[in-house]
């Protein structure tokens, strides 16, 4: 694992946009499609309104979700609402380009299920993605793999629904797929975050984020939560 050093969390998104944009480019000239996940939080939504800026190649990107509460559809609780404010409103995606976690689903095991056939679907089977876009929280928690969900224990899905936690449960990828990508990319800012980074950077398996692989993984992270 690789850690970057930036002044603040706008420094973290510009050059967080950089890095997806690179990616995208090389993606698609080695394998003619790029296919990125990407996770919600304040410093990711200014980091997607500066890749809408970058130069991309859109017709061949495919955007998928981390992780998703479950809420009604533009409620402000949803990642997919600001995800569309910064980037998805701001290029030129299909509808067949976009896939959203079906969390307004009645049957949410089901739609998890079906979630991750959507990723065979794009990704191959097993899925791999080209990049991961992942965060890291107060408590260790990334995606919404959260300290002592049962969740955590999935060996044989690539998709689960986790239990309530901040007020919501939430679609989540889980460790299988999440191990699989090509390309790791945490987007971690705030002094808040400054010690579970240390535990995140020394593999520590006692939080969720420890859990994750850190070969081609690389950590952008401004100065308050490199501490």
């Amino acid at each position: 694992m690789q850690i970057q050093v930036l002044a603040d969390a706008e420094a973290v998104a510009r050059e967080a946009a950089t890095i997806i944009a690179t990616e995208a480019r090389a993606a698609v000239v080695a394998r003619g499609r790029f296919i990125v996940a990407v996770s919600g939080g304040r410093t990711p939504w200014l980091m997607l309104r500066a890749l809408a800026q970058q130069e991309v190649p859109w017709k061949d990107v495919h955007i998928a979700q981390v992780d998703e509460r479950v809420a009604p559809d533009g409620d402000r609780d949803r990642n997919l609402t600001h995800l569309r404010e910064s980037l998805l409103d701001r290029v030129p995606l299909r509808a067949d380009q976009i896939h959203a976690m079906p969390v307004e689903s009645a049957n949410l095991q089901a739609a998890a299920a079906q979630y991750a056939l959507t990723l065979q679907r794009i990704a191959g089977s097993p899925p791999v993605l080209d990049l991961l876009h992942l965060g890291l929280g107060p408590d260790g928690h990334t995606a919404s793999l959260v300290p002592g969900d049962p969740v955590l224990d999935v060996s044989d899905a690539d998709v689960a629904v986790t239990g309530v936690y901040q007020g919501r449960r939430r679609m989540t990828l889980t460790y299988p797929v999440l191990n699989r990508a090509r390309r790791i990319l945490w987007v971690v800012t705030g002094g808040e975050k400054a010690d579970m980074l240390v535990r995140l950077h020394s593999a520590d398996r006692s939080i969720p984020a420890g859990w994750v692989r850190q070969e081609q993984a690389l950590v952008l992270a401004d100065r308050a939560a490199a501490g």
